[in-house]
């Protein structure tokens, strides 16, 4: 797997389980990244704005773009993700976030209610894929 690089920034938390923050496959002239799905928690392991989903929405927007950056990839170079909530009446609240964050890239977006999380008190976990051309 010489074309496959591991991406874990050290300002997130390092992954303890058998996964990656971020992969990163080298298709010759261009790059395919993709993004583990990413919670509101802190370097330590600890939620970040229980059960709030606004605020859990901006920190994990903000996890994701660290990944990418560590990739040499931005927000704009996302053209999938998956997003996934607790509680589908916020789905309104989180889809104009997200048409914030990617108005210039438009990505294909799915959105689905969950009944839980690993982390009790996170609402929302978002997963992400990009793709970059050299």
């Amino acid at each position: 797997m010489k074309n496959v690089k591991k991406i874990n920034p050290e300002s997130l938390k390092v992954p303890t389980r058998a996964y990656s923050q971020g992969v990163v496959i080298s298709l010759g002239d261009a790059e395919l990244m993709y993004v583990t799905g990413q919670l509101s928690q802190d370097v330590d392991g600890n939620v970040v704005a229980p059960n709030d989903t606004e605020a859990q929405t901006k920190v994990v927007f903000s996890r994701i773009e660290e990944v990418l950056k560590e990739g040499g990839m931005t927000m704009d170079n996302v053209v999938k993700i998956q997003i996934f909530i607790k509680n589908i009446t916020e789905s309104k609240l989180v889809s104009a976030l997200r048409d914030e964050v990617f108005k210039n890239v438009k990505p294909v977006s799915t959105l689905v209610e969950v009944s839980g999380f690993i982390k009790e008190d996170c609402t929302i976990e978002i997963e992400a894929t990009a793709y970059k051309a050299h």
